[in-house]
């Protein structure tokens, strides 16, 4: 793994984050932080949750510091969810820009209420990219069942844009 390789990753999320963005910004306020489905019930939950987490872990490899674990009601509006996951995919530059293809082998030790850890940078950014494509897909069944589109965000789809072409 690579620092070019977790580069990767975060720019597809980005990616994928705008496409869910726009077909989210269609929603109504009361429609956003609804009791829909999935583990956070709500699709402002579920976003906010996949933010929280990918700060954390970003945290936790000793990039910015997040401190208590967000909570979807301090989010009313999809713009202060946008908002904050740009500057939280700002850090996560800043953070790569300081790291060597080797600092991502070096092991970080963290903490959860289950016990004491330890892990590989690179593994740690990796699944910090990683977690929030699993809440992306919670998201659009959601915004399905409220008779939106989400459209496909894959990282298949990501390449070909990247790249010009058809993905199929």
């Amino acid at each position: 793994m690579t620092i070019k390789d977790i580069e990767s990753l975060y720019d597809y999320g980005e990616w994928a984050n705008k496409k869910l963005f726009a077909v989210s910004s269609q929603l109504t306020p009361e429609q956003f932080t609804q009791p829909v489905a999935g583990s956070y019930g709500s699709i402002r939950n579920t976003l906010v949750h996949a933010l929280s987490t990918e700060w954390g872990w970003l945290d936790r490899c000793g990039g910015a510091k997040r401190g208590p674990a967000l909570k979807g009601e301090d989010y009313p509006a999809l713009e202060s969810v946008v908002t904050h996951w740009n500057r939280v995919d700002g850090y996560v530059r800043e953070f790569l820009a300081t790291l060597s293809d080797a600092d991502l082998l070096r092991n970080v030790e963290y903490f959860n209420e289950r016990g004491r850890y330890s892990m590989p940078i690179g593994e740690l950014l990796h699944h910090g990219a990683n977690h929030a494509v699993h809440h992306r897909g919670q998201v659009a069944l959601m915004l399905r069942m409220l008779g939106y589109t989400p459209g496909n965000f894959d990282i298949l789809f990501y390449y070909a844009e990247k790249r010009g072409v058809s993905a199929w």
